[in-house]
C-alpha cells in the first residue's frame, strides 16, 4: 500500500513511518489522519510487526500541528467532529496491543505534541521543540492533549504549557517526564531503535499484557487497576510464552518466544 503523505518501512519486526510533508512542517491534515489510521490497522492486523516507530520527515518538524487551512472555518459541529476524528486515532495508538515509540527530531506542536503524547515511549533530539499552542489561536487542544499531559507531567506543569502556549525544549521535556531520551539528532532513529531492539527481545504476549495493564490501569482505581493486572497474569499462564520463558530461565538458556 503506497501513500501520499506517509513513508513506511519494516526492519527487524517494527514499522517505521515517517509523517512526510515537509513543506507543511508535517502538519496533520485530513489525508494525513485517513492514512495513519491505515497504517494503525496493519499494525494491529500482522502478527509479525512487534511494534511501530513514528517520525517526521526533514529536519524542522516531526510534526508541527494540524494544517490551520482546515480549521478556520469550521462550525461548532464540525470542529467537534474533527476533534472527535483525532481523538479515536490517537486512542487506538495509545490503547493499541503494540507499543508505539514517537522519534521527536524538531517542532511537534499542537497535534504533533498529541500524536507524541499518544506514543508510549518519546525519544527527542537536543534540536527538538514541543508544546501545546493552540490558545494563541483562540482554540484549545482537542485530540487529548488537556487529558494526556497532565497524566504524564502533573496538573501544574501541564496548566503552565497549555494556558501560556509556550514551547519547550528537549531538556525542559526530559526533567519533566515528557521525554525518555534526549539524544543528539544524527543518533535519533537509532536510539529509538535500540528501545524497540529491547522489547523485541521479549515475549510478545507478555509485552503487549503488559501494555494493556499499564495504561488501561492508569485510567482505573488503584483496586482496579490491580484487579485488571492479576486478570492479565493470570491469561498468560495459560500460553505456550510463558512455559517457554520460565523454563528457559531454569534451564539457563535464551527463550525463544512464538507468540502464542
Amino acid at each position: 500500500m503506497s501513500f501520499e503523505n506517509l513513508k513506511l518501512e519494516e526492519k527487524d519486526g517494527w514499522l517505521e513511518v515517517v509523517i512526510d510533508r515537509p513543506k507543511a512542517l508535517n502538519a496533520l491534515n485530513g489525508a494525513t489522519l485517513s492514512e495513519l489510521a491505515s497504517v494503525v490497522d496493519r499494525l494491529e492486523a500482522e502478527a509479525d510487526l512487534r511494534g511501530m516507530i513514528i517520525t517526521g520527515g526533514g529536519e524542522k518538524a516531526f510534526v508541527a500541528g494540524a494544517d490551520i487551512t482546515e480549521l478556520k472555518d469550521l462550525t461548532a459541529a464540525d470542529a467537534m467532529k474533527y476533534a472527535d476524528r483525532g481523538q479515536a486515532l490517537f486512542s487506538r495508538i495509545e490503547r493499541g496491543s503494540k507499543p508505539v515509540i514517537a522519534a521527536v527530531g524538531g517542532f511537534a506542536l499542537g497535534g504533533g505534541c498529541e500524536l507524541a503524547l499518544a506514543c508510549h515511549i518519546r525519544v527527542l533530539s537536543t534540536k527538538a521543540k514541543m508544546g501545546l499552542p493552540e490558545v494563541s489561536l483562540g482554540v484549545i487542544p482537542g485530540f487529548g492533549g488537556t487529558q494526556r499531559l497532565s497524566r504524564i507531567v502533573g496538573l501544574g506543569r501541564a496548566l503552565e504549557m497549555i494556558l501560556g502556549g509556550e514551547m519547550i525544549d528537549a531538556e525542559s521535556a526530559f526533567r519533566m517526564g515528557l521525554a525518555n531520551r534526549v539524544v543528539e539528532p544524527e543518533e535519533l532513529m537509532e536510539a529509538a531503535r535500540q528501545i524497540a531492539g529491547s522489547i523485541q527481545k521479549r515475549g510478545p504476549l507478555a509485552v503487549s499484557a503488559a501494555l494493556r495493564a499499564t495504561v488501561r490501569g492508569r485510567e482505573m482505581t488503584l483496586e482496579d487497576g490491580l484487579a485488571f493486572e492479576v486478570a492479565q497474569f493470570g491469561l498468560l499462564a495459560n500460553t505456550e510464552d510463558w512455559k517457554e520463558g520460565t523454563g528457559a530461565f531454569l534451564e539457563k538458556r535464551k527463550p525463544e518466544f512464538r507468540g502464542q
